[in-house]
């Protein structure tokens, strides 16, 4: 998009190998930006061998794993439904959509009965000779031109009311008194029957010299509108199956630019946006706009563009969800995923259960491409597909995607006069999806599965569930172990952050003011399995919080300037109240490496801060300051104190580091080590015996007691 701004669509001041050049310089500079960020935030990465979805050789695995899901039959070409932005000139994945409010023409319009005897002669009823319509609900008046039916409920009841002025109409029974009722009119029920009843009767377009049937669908709903739905195969999902079923006409008389087609009659070369007002003026014309008015509803957009999307019935690669049981076989290996929360478990399978095959083809400049040939005759892939897919991705490896649109279809087959090249590119989803593959499995030093994918809970649509059917598609099991799921930054009033509402709190803002620990203490802080606030107040809050772990750390190390580890007396040979602590520490760290391996970064937070505000500031260290103060060097009672504060902070350095990384990394190279801090394991801490196994009769009692007083 940021390419296209500047420079036009292709043809306009580049051509498509300029603009691919253009869109590779452009990603090196993000990729650049977020490098530093991710290395300011204290991110761990390969950060001078990352992988890149437009490096050569990632592109040419891409089409590796592409061979293997062909190889193992879960792609196929078809004619189907599918989002399009008119924008991108293109199709959309479902992971590609995002919901926005859209200000709609909502319309009530008459199909007439073509012959109204019949209807009059099924429901029973004489002595009548009004005009017979069913009144259809539509929010996209665009789509008229493509109707091809109307469908009914086979087992929802319809009445046949008088009251209308021009018509005698047939509307759902459970919806008849509010359908009526914005007609402006009183209904008298004639007669009811069951839709199943009135199947195959037909009705007049509303606009068009064209008889279409009443079809029955189990899709049809009495929530809202009348109980009868237009139905246009080219421009629904739901409508393209009902409409094979029937055998209907696919008419899809919109162009990729949203434009009607020329051969449309009366709206030839509008935009469908546009034409929604034509249309309207049209049914008016005709007598047939029962209603009219404007509402705000939740519509698809464009995740790109930010513009409204359509449905349009184009030839399109997919990845097949029944196949090659790839549905059955996914939702089989979601059971064998750790889900956190849990509720993601139930969140993806429904997901997957219900979704669309999975459109896997763009028609961009900018992607790497579907390297397939198919008969021209019989639209089969070419026998040696996989032979060829590999041949591609060893040219591929020398210079990218454009190798395959470069090379003319004699270089890469025999018969090429026989074969249509495809100019089609893979979904950015398939791009991300397959890194198991083009990552995990690449790189020796790495596992496939992986222990954990980490993402926001959108991405059960997105980048978890392309990686799981990619996974299963090419290794018949789920790419990951565990799948970890976090909520989203609000303010503080819980209202997503947006640039024109001016809410948003920058990271690069929060480091300049506290510091990046601070910024990832707050992170940690939070229950990431709920949305995540965000506030000057919260931050302060936070602060507060890392100052008492930053000063009992500090007060630790000032006691132990000088202090060798050679000096450590036995901890059971320490003064009671230092064998105490050093228990408290031991029990403290059991309970910390629980946290951090179910991912409990908020318990561990609060109970680290806990520590140190009560057990260590409000306790320990506050009786010890005396000791400290007034006791030589070397004695006894001294070591005894540096002994258990020693213990302490080794362990407490290893707590923070993940979570307090500089801090902990500070204080680690203050005692004399130069390797980071995040290399080391566990400290052990020495095991204190209990009351029951030594002369030390003073059990945690005693202590909570000591404490209260």
């Amino acid at each position: 998009i940021q390419i296209e701004k500047k420079f036009g669509k292709v043809g306009q001041k580049l051509d498509a190998k300029a603009f691919r050049q253009k869109c590779r310089e452009y990603a090196d500079r993000q990729v650049a930006i977020q490098r530093e960020e991710f290395k300011r935030l204290g991110v761990i990465g390969e950060w001078n061998n990352p992988y890149l979805t437009k490096d050569f050789k990632y592109e040419a695995d891409m089409i590796r794993a592409l061979a293997k899901i062909v190889e193992n039959g879960h792609v196929q070409k078809g004619v189907k439904p599918v989002n399009w932005c008119f924008d991108c000139g293109s199709a959309l994945a479902e992971a590609e959509i995002e919901y926005q409010d859209k200000i709609s023409p909502a319309i009530d319009v008459a199909y007439s009965a073509v012959d109204k005897d019949a209807f009059y002669s099924l429901y029973n009823v004489s002595n009548e000779s009004l005009a017979i319509a069913i009144p259809i609900w539509t929010t996209t008046p665009w789509t008229l031109p493509a109707s091809r039916a109307v469908s009914l409920h086979p087992e929802v009841e319809y009445s046949l009311v008088k009251g209308h002025k021009d018509y005698n109409l047939i509307i759902a029974t459970d919806l008849l008194n509010e359908v009526c009722a914005k007609y402006g009119f009183e209904p008298q029920v004639l007669a009811t029957v069951t839709g199943d009843k009135l199947e195959n009767l037909l009705l007049n377009h509303p606009f068009y010299e064209r008889q279409v049937p009443i079809i029955l669908g189990e899709h049809v709903t009495v929530d809202a509108g009348t109980g009868a739905v237009h139905t246009a195969p080219g421009h629904g999902a739901d409508d393209f199956v009902i409409g094979k079923k029937y055998g209907l006409e696919i008419d899809n008389p919109v162009a990729g630019n949203g434009v009607y087609l020329p051969n449309t009659p009366i709206f030839a070369g509008q935009h469908v946006w546009k034409a929604n007002k034509t249309v309207v003026d049209l049914l008016r014309e005709e007598n047939v706009l029962l209603h009219f008015e404007e509402i705000e509803h939740s519509y698809p957009h464009c995740w790109r563009h930010k513009t409204p999307t359509a449905f349009r019935t184009t030839p399109q690669w997919f990845i097949s969800m029944n196949k090659a049981n790839l549905q059955q076989d996914a939702l089989s290996e979601i059971n064998n995923v750790q889900w956190i929360p849990t509720w993601g478990q139930e969140r993806i399978a429904g997901m997957v259960a219900n979704r669309p095959e999975w459109c896997i083809s763009r028609q961009r400049t900018w992607g790497v491409p579907i390297t397939l040939f198919t008969h021209k005759e019989t639209g089969e892939l070419h026998p040696d597909t996989l032979q060829v897919m590999e041949k591609v991705a060893q040219l591929m490896e020398k210079s990218g995607m454009d190798a395959w649109f470069e090379a003319d279809a004699e270089d890469l087959i025999d018969d090429a006069e026989n074969y249509d090249k495809t100019t089609d590119v893979l979904d950015v989803w398939f791009d991300s999806g397959v890194t198991h593959f083009t990552v995990l499995t690449a790189r020796d030093y790495l596992t496939e599965p992986a222990d954990l994918y980490l993402e926001g809970s959108d991405q059960h649509r997105g980048w978890f569930q392309s990686s799981l059917l990619t996974g299963v598609a090419i290794n018949q099991h789920a790419p990951f172990k565990q799948v970890l799921t976090h909520g989203f930054v609000v303010d503080k009033d819980g209202k997503k952050m947006s640039k024109s509402v001016g809410n948003v709190v920058a990271p690069k803002q929060i480091i300049a003011t506290y510091g990046a620990d601070i910024l990832r203490l707050w992170v940690a802080s939070a229950d990431y399995r709920n949305e995540i606030t965000i506030s000057d107040e919260i931050m302060k809050r936070v602060a507060d919080g890392y100052r008492r772990i930053r000063n009992t750390a500090r007060f630790l190390l000032g006691n132990l300037h000088e202090f060798d580890a050679e000096k450590l007396l036995d901890v059971n040979d320490c003064v009671l109240l230092d064998q105490w602590a050093i228990k408290q520490a031991s029990q403290l760290q059991k309970e910390i490496e629980v946290d951090y391996a179910n991912y409990q970064f908020h318990q561990i937070y609060q109970k680290m801060s806990s520590f140190c505000s009560q057990e260590m500031g409000a306790f320990y260290l506050d009786v010890l300051k005396d000791r400290l103060y007034t006791v030589k060097k070397d004695t006894k009672a001294r070591l005894s104190a540096q002994t258990a504060m020693y213990h302490i902070l080794q362990a407490m350095i290893r707590w923070m580091a993940p979570i307090m990384t500089y801090t902990a990394d500070e204080i680690w190279r203050l005692i004399g080590n130069e390797n980071n801090i995040l290399f080391e394991q566990w400290y052990q801490i020495p095991h204190v015996n209990d009351a029951n196994d030594s002369s030390n009769d003073w059990n945690d009692d005693n202590w909570q007691l000591i404490n209260e007083i």
